[in-house]
């Protein structure tokens, strides 16, 4: 079977699990800034991007006093959701021979500089999903930051998606909305910033940890950044 089959084959086999959006991404094209995962991108050529809508009705519940019990709720469910598609994405990937690495959804392995084993989001503009956004969100053209985000490291042979153009342009609502003031509303085009140039990255955790110990919540999320995009909202569509 050549890559543009496979690819094509894969990328219907992700959706039918319950994918919303399936890019690839060239990891060769990705700047692993903070050196933490640099053993997994001397193994894995590909990254396959995938990403599960969010509902719009729970988010547009989410107020400035803190998200909705729901939405914790439904923000757990999508990432085990999200791990359980990656998880049959990667045997896929090695019933055709290749190795697979599923990276999960959410989940910080370096607690000091809040960081993952890979950005998600890096991978899924290399794969074409969106954008980058003031917020350091994901932006898809389509669903906005409403999406939810895992990976899948592979060496199975695929062509990759291109990344696509930064359309945030002179808007800083997320910005203008954030409690803690986190959000610089930097813009930048042409390439994946430093997180630290965009956010303050202690500022956002600080508002988290608050949230996660009330008890009603119990979980770092906050979501106002979610709920503000105009692109979320369908009003540059």
């Amino acid at each position: 079977m050549n890559a543009y089959e496979e690819t094509r084959k894969l990328k219907a086999f992700a959706v039918k699990l319950g994918a919303s959006l399936v890019g690839v991404a060239d990891l060769s094209l990705y700047n692993d800034v903070y050196g933490f995962s640099r053993t997994l991108l001397e193994k894995f050529p590909f990254a396959i991007s995938i990403a599960v809508r969010l509902s719009d009705s729970i988010i547009e519940g989410i107020t400035e006093d803190g998200p909705t019990e729901i939405y914790v709720h439904h923000y757990k469910v999508v990432n085990a959701l999200l791990d359980e598609i990656a998880l049959r994405v990667v045997n896929y990937c090695q019933k055709r021979g290749a190795i697979a690495l599923p990276i999960p959804a959410s989940q910080i392995l370096d607690q000091n500089r809040l960081l993952g084993a890979i950005s998600h989001k890096a991978i899924a503009v290399l794969a074409g999903l969106g954008w980058l956004g003031k917020s350091s969100l994901l932006i898809n053209e389509k669903y906005g930051p409403r999406i939810r985000l895992v990976s899948v490291l592979t060496s199975l042979p695929l062509i990759v998606d291109k990344p696509v153009e930064n359309k945030c342009g002179d808007c800083t609502l997320c910005a203008m909305v954030c409690p803690a003031k986190a959000i610089k509303g930097v813009s930048f085009e042409g390439r994946i910033p430093m997180r630290e140039e965009i956010i303050d990255i202690e500022a956002c955790d600080r508002r988290l940890s608050k949230i996660a110990s009330n008890p009603r919540y119990g979980s770092k999320v906050c979501g106002l950044c979610i709920k503000i995009c105009p692109w979320g909202r369908g009003k540059l569509r």
